[in-house]
C-alpha cells in the first residue's frame, strides 16, 4: 500500500523556517520580565515595527523549481582550485608592484640617495635600475659654508650610475641558483659584469653546506686629454667561498679565497658570524691582503624589515 499527499516537498523548507521562528517568538514571550514601574518610553519608528511570522498561506517561493535538477557544485571547490585562485591573486599583486620603485635617503653631506628599480622578467627575477646621488643647489651663504665643511672645502657633486641583476635557476645537480649583475657609471668610467653559482646541500637536520663560485670583470676607463690618448684597463677576479650555517644556534662559519689579475696569488679569508637575538648579529673575519698583511675586522649589525 501506498500513501501519497499533494502537499510537495517544496514546501518544507518553509514550513520548517516558520515551525522554528514561531518557537522562538513563544520562547521570547515567556521570557518577559515583569513590568515595573518607570517613565514612558517611546519607541522609535523603526523599533515599532513588527515581524510577522510566516503563515502557511504565504506565497512558495519554491515554486516551480526542481530541487533534484539544481547544480550543486558549483558549491563545491577543491584543494586545486584554491591554489589556482590564490596564485592568480599573487599574479595581480605582482603586477600592480611592477611599476617603478623608488626609495631616497638624506646624506650627512647635504646630498641625497636616489634608487629606483623596476622588475623586468618575473621567470628569472630580472631587475633593473640605477642609484644616484643628487646634490642640492645651496640657497643661503650659511648652506653653501656647511656643504663646503662637511665636504673638506669643496661642494658634492650628483652622480649615478645604472645596473640590472637577474637571478635564474642552476643546472640540474651541478649547481642551484644563478646570479648575473651588470654595472655601468659614466661619471667614473667604469663598468663591472659577474656571474657567481651557488650551490647548497644538507649536512645534517640543521647544518648546510654552501658552495659559490664568482666570475666578474672590472673595466676603469680614463679620460682623454690633448695630446694623450684615453686608454681602458680591465681586471679579472674569481673567488671561491665555503659556508657552513648551523640554523639551531644561529652560527655561520665561512672559509674562502680570490684571485685577480693585479694579484699574483691566491688571497684567503676565514670568518664567522653568530646570531645573538633577533635581528642583532655580530661576525669577524680574518684575510689575507696583497702587501702581505693581515687584514682582522669585527662587526656587529642590526636589521629590520617590515
Amino acid at each position: 500500500m501506498e500513501f501519497s499527499t499533494g502537499f510537495g516537498w517544496a514546501r518544507l523548507p518553509v514550513l520548517a523556517a516558520a515551525f522554528m521562528l514561531g518557537s522562538v517568538l513563544t520562547v521570547s514571550a515567556q521570557i518577559i520580565p515583569p513590568f515595573s514601574p518607570g517613565p514612558a518610553v517611546v519607541p522609535d519608528d523603526e523599533e515599532a515595527e513588527t515581524v510577522e511570522a510566516p503563515s502557511v498561506n504565504d506565497p512558495d517561493i519554491m515554486k516551480g523549481i526542481d530541487v533534484d535538477k539544481l547544480d550543486w557544485s558549483q558549491l563545491a571547490i577543491d584543494a586545486g582550485t584554491l591554489n589556482d585562485i590564490i596564485a592568480a591573486k599573487k599574479r595581480a599583486q605582482a603586477a600592480a608592484s611592477s611599476g617603478l620603485n623608488w626609495s631616497s635617503n638624506a646624506n650627512a653631506n647635504g646630498s641625497s640617495a636616489v634608487t629606483v628599480k623596476q622588475s623586468v622578467f618575473e621567470f628569472w627575477d630580472t631587475r633593473i635600475g640605477a642609484d644616484m646621488t643628487v646634490a642640492s643647489e645651496p640657497r643661503t651663504m650659511s648652506e653653501l659654508l656647511a656643504q663646503k665643511a662637511a665636504n673638506g672645502g669643496s661642494l658634492p657633486q650628483s652622480s649615478g650610475s645604472a645596473w640590472a641583476t637577474a637571478t635564474a635557476p642552476g643546472a640540474g645537480v651541478i649547481w642551484d641558483k644563478t646570479a648575473v649583475e651588470a654595472r655601468v657609471d659614466p661619471g667614473s668610467e667604469q663598468s663591472k659584469i659577474g656571474a657567481s653559482l651557488t650551490k647548497s646541500m644538507p649536512l645534517s637536520g640543521d647544518t648546510s653546506l654552501t658552495l659559490q663560485n664568482g666570475y666578474s670583470v672590472n673595466q676603469q676607463g680614463t679620460t682623454a686629454v690633448p695630446g694623450i690618448g684615453g686608454h681602458i684597463t680591465r681586471n679579472y677576479e674569481t673567488d671561491q667561498t665555503a659556508k657552513v650555517t648551523n640554523t639551531d644556534t644561529g652560527t655561520s662559519i665561512t672559509a674562502g679565497q680570490t684571485l685577480s689579475t693585479t694579484d699574483d696569488k691566491w688571497l684567503r679569508k676565514v670568518g664567522a658570524e653568530q646570531k645573538l637575538f633577533d635581528n642583532v648579529t655580530v661576525s669577524g673575519s680574518v684575510g689575507e691582503t696583497s702587501q702581505g698583511a693581515i687584514n682582522k675586522s669585527v662587526t656587529a649589525g642590526f636589521k629590520k624589515s617590515w
